[in-house]
């Protein structure tokens, strides 16, 4: 994780290290602070693969630690030694890497949404003079996986952080997500 005690992610590690402990397998958790800066995430990142050539698993709970086990995964071929891994958020390396099978999942947590809707429902407290208090609102998930990862690559999207451009996405079919 990038930074440890960040209230936007020091969740998302205590979550993961509750839920292996509560499976009750023989897994060692260790969470190791990459850093807040890309170059430095990488490196910690490789650093700790070259430590450790006998991991099993590695997941990321930042955008950068995502990407940077993406690249360590591809870098040492540690899918073919079946190293699973996984981590948070959209970065274009992040994306390639599921596709190219070096990450499993990545999770889609909708960040335009978590801009969007806090500004839109504070407009609404403003509207109402009060009345409509701005909820508590959960954006979700999605797992991108390599079988569901080809929309975000191929879709630029101002939603998804990959186009500045304000544009209708056509879309047919049922909701794929619920």
């Amino acid at each position: 994780m990038a930074t440890p005690g960040s209230l936007n992610i020091q969740p998302r590690i205590d979550g993961a290290a509750d839920a292996i402990k509560a499976s009750g397998k023989p897994i060692k958790f260790t969470s190791v602070a990459s850093g807040a800066e890309l170059p430095k995430e990488l490196s910690t990142v490789d650093a700790y693969a070259q430590g450790h050539q006998n991991v099993k698993g590695m997941f990321a709970v930042d955008a950068g630690s995502t990407e940077s086990i993406g690249k360590v995964m591809q870098k040492y071929g540690l899918k073919g030694k079946g190293v699973v891994a996984g981590g948070f958020d959209l970065t274009p390396g992040t994306l390639n890497a599921v596709k190219a099978g070096d990450l499993d999942f990545t999770i889609d947590q909708q960040p335009y949404l978590q801009g969007f809707l806090p500004v839109l429902a504070l407009w609404f407290y403003k509207l109402s003079g009060g009345l409509v208090f701005p909820p508590v609102t959960n954006t979700g998930l999605t797992f991108v996986s390599k079988q569901t990862v080809g929309p975000y690559l191929t879709t630029k999207t101002r939603y998804e952080g990959s186009s500045p451009a304000q544009q209708l996405v056509p879309r047919s079919g049922a909701i794929a997500h619920v």
